[in-house]
């Protein structure tokens, strides 16, 4: 299922997803303050690319937890509930059920990316 999630996930909208945290990711680095966001945002590129078979391990210490509460009152409550809504509605028919997963994977990256590694 991995292959076939995976160019199935790209060709219907991974790879815009993929291509707009990029351009996201090249716009934070342009200063030097928004680096570590702009690091998360290419976790995220990665991730939206090809998410099948793809694990998130969560980690990290109180500069972490810092970073992750600053992230959650600036973007990421928006936009994890937004790939919450996609997942739970991908979840309706048995055939997007493992779209919906996915989507709930980055919904969880979403609201703690600092710390996380995407393997």
């Amino acid at each position: 299922m991995g292959c076939l999630g995976n160019l199935l996930w790209f060709v219907l909208g991974g790879c815009i997803s993929g291509l707009s945290w990029c351009l996201a990711g090249c716009l934070w680095c342009i200063t030097i303050i928004g680096i570590p966001v702009g690091m998360q945002c290419f976790k995220f590129a990665s991730l939206s690319f090809f998410p099948f078979g793809k694990e998130v391990q969560y980690g990290g210490g109180a500069g972490s937890l810092l970073l992750n509460i600053i992230w959650l009152i600036v973007s990421g409550i928006p936009l994890a509930l937004e790939s919450a809504l996609l997942g739970c509605l991908l979840c309706i028919t048995i055939i997007g059920i493992p779209f919906g997963m996915q989507h709930f994977k980055i919904a969880k990256l979403a609201l703690m990316p600092f710390g996380s590694e995407v393997f």
